[in-house]
C-alpha cells in the first residue's frame, strides 16, 4: 500500500497539479492539508473523476484537511481533536480505510515566536499527544500523517542556525514532537533514512528550491502494528518544481501487504 501526505496549499487553485500528481504517482491513500476551501467548494467531483473517494473538513482561510482513497470511500471516524471546544480551526480528520486508521493533521505554524500563536501551537500539540496515546491503547494499525510544522532535528533543516527562534524549530516544539514519538510511534522517513538530509518543503523566496534549502516538516508516524510493514519512503521532490506547485512536495511511504507478525 502506498500512502502519501501533501500540503497542497490551496486545493482549488492547484487542482491541476494535484490531479497530475495523483495520476502519475497513483497512491492508495492521500492526506491533504491547507485546503483553503470551505466544505461546499471542495472539488469532490474532479477528485472522484480521478478515481478517488474523499472526506474533508474545510475552511476558507489557511486551514482544511482531507483524506482520499483510491477506488473507495474513506469511512469518517473523527473531525477535530477534543480538549478545546472553542477551537474553530479545521486541522484534524480521521478515516478508516482497509482496516487501518488514518489521521490527517495540520499543526499550527506558531509564528511569530513568542506570542499567542506559539502558545496555541504547543496547546494543540498537547491535545494531539493525548489523543495519540489513546490510539495506541487501541492496538490497531494507525497512520498519523500530515504537515506537523516541526523540524525534529538539525538534520531536518538547511542551515539550522538561522531557525533557532522560529516556531518550527524552537526547542519546545521539537521536544513535543520527540515526546509524541516516544509514546511508541515510528517516524517513517527517518526510520528508513536515518542519516540523510531529506526535505519536504522549500520556501517560494530566495530561490530556496533551486538551492535545496529546504525543511522536513511533513511526517508519517506509524503505530507498532504498521512499523514492521514499512518498506519504502520518499519525497516526490520534482512536483515542487512544477509550474504553480505548492511549496511542499508530496511525501509518501509504502507498506508491505504481508501479515503483521508480533
Amino acid at each position: 500500500m502506498k500512502i502519501a501526505t501533501y500540503n497542497v496549499n490551496g486545493v482549488n487553485g492547484r487542482l491541476d497539479v494535484l490531479l497530475r500528481w495523483l495520476e502519475q504517482a497513483s497512491p492508495d491513500v492521500v492526506c491533504l492539508q491547507e485546503l483553503k476551501s470551505p466544505d461546499a467548494k471542495f472539488p469532490v467531483k474532479a477528485i472522484e473523476a480521478a478515481g478517488y473517494g474523499a472526506i474533508w473538513h474545510g475552511q476558507k482561510s489557511w486551514n482544511g484537511v482531507a483524506i482520499l482513497a483510491k477506488g473507495k470511500e474513506p469511512l469518517l471516524t473523527r473531525k477535530g481533536l477534543s480538549g478545546d471546544a472553542d477551537d474553530p480551526h479545521s486541522r484534524y480528520i480521521e478515516a478508516a480505510v482497509d482496516g487501518m486508521l488514518f489521521g490527517c493533521l495540520y499543526l499550527p505554524n506558531g509564528n511569530p515566536y513568542p506570542g499567542p500563536k506559539f502558545s496555541y501551537k504547543l496547546a494543540w500539540f498537547e491535545r494531539l499527544a493525548a489523543y495519540a496515546a489513546e490510539l495506541l491503547e487501541l492496538k490497531v494499525p494507525v497512520v498519523l500523517a500530515g504537515d506537523y510544522n516541526v523540524m525534529p532535528t538539525e538534520l531536518d533543516v538547511y542551515k539550522p542556525e538561522r531557525w533557532l527562534d522560529d516556531a518550527l524549530f524552537r526547542v519546545e516544539v521539537r521536544d513535543a514532537f520527540r515526546r509524541l514519538v516516544d509514546q511508541g510511534w515510528t517516524d517513517a522517513l527517518r526510520q528508513l533514512h536515518p542519516g540523510e538530509r531529506i526535505y519536504t518543503y522549500w520556501d517560494y523566496f530566495r530561490n530556496a528550491f533551486a538551492r535545496d534549502a529546504g525543511l522536513r516538516i511533513d511526517h508519517f508516524l506509524l503505530s507498532p502494528q504498521l512499523a514492521a510493514k514499512l518498506v519504502r519512503a520518499g519525497v516526490d521532490k520534482e512536483v515542487r518544481g512544477w509550474e504553480h506547485a505548492s511549496d511542499h512536495a508530496p511525501t509518501w511511504i509504502e507498506l508491505s501487504d504481508a501479515p503483521h507478525r508480533k
